[in-house]
């Protein structure tokens, strides 16, 4: 089964600037991969990518604007990506949005947001990824969940759903790709609560919070194992 050194990988993190997605972008960054991250605020996405490279003496965070909403947008990004680097090999999908509203208040335009965010965006990326990674024979997908993948939660019924929806998504793919015999791994996180305020490495995390840092890790100890290893569905959450 064929491997690939991280340090010669290239990945697309979709909402790489800020939170969970930046500290996956400079774990990955620091061990020398190239980073796309992808998102529709520009201003955090330069910002995010000319600090990691500052830090890192090196260009390897490149932003991109786009909306994961938008089907032309996605096949763009995609096909730009391959087209510079001849190659995808990492895919995180990290955009997402909560809109808080009960059952009885759930408005159809708030519905349609979040599924078009959270689980749309995601099928319509991995849709464009797919065939670039099994032409390379090689690739790995990372999914952001949630604990609202696996438990109902009554101010946030619409962010619930598509979160559940993500981790069934998730396990047809990876049917898919066992079925085709791709070399294409697929990871779930399902984090509980995680501080994207306090996420400098001597901050403390608000009670109930994990740290960012503690994601970042755990994606670098899951993209390091044998390419025949898999974890499924990733649960983390505070003490």
């Amino acid at each position: 089964m064929k491997a690939k050194q991280l340090s010669n990988q290239m990945a697309i993190v979709t909402g790489g600037g800020s939170g969970i997605g930046r500290a996956f972008t400079e774990a990955l960054a620091l061990a020398g991969a190239k980073v796309v991250i992808a998102s529709r605020r520009s201003e955090v996405l330069r910002r995010a990518a000319d600090e990691i490279n500052a830090k890192l003496a090196a260009e390897r965070v490149f932003p991109y604007e786009f909306d994961i909403r938008d089907r032309r947008q996605i096949e763009e990004l995609v096909a730009e990506v391959f087209e510079r680097w001849q190659a995808i090999d990492v895919l995180i999908n990290n955009s997402g949005l909560a809109v808080p509203e009960t059952v009885e208040e759930i408005t159809d335009e708030s519905w349609d947001t979040v599924m078009e965010t959270n689980l749309r965006g995601v099928m319509q990326l991995v849709r464009a990824v797919l065939p670039h990674m099994r032409s390379n024979d090689f690739g790995d997908i990372v999914n952001m969940s949630s604990q609202a993948g696996k438990h109902g939660y009554a101010d946030v019924p619409s962010y619930c759903a598509s979160k559940f929806g993500l981790l069934g998504y998730a396990e047809a793919l990876r049917d898919h790709v066992r079925k085709i015999g791709a070399n294409i791994r697929v990871f779930n996180f399902c984090p509980g609560l995680v501080d994207v305020e306090n996420t400098g490495p001597d901050q403390i995390p608000r009670e109930g919070f994990i740290h960012v840092g503690n994601m970042a890790r755990t994606l670098m100890y899951a993209l390091s194992l044998d390419r025949n290893v898999v974890l499924e569905d990733i649960n983390l959450y505070a003490r």
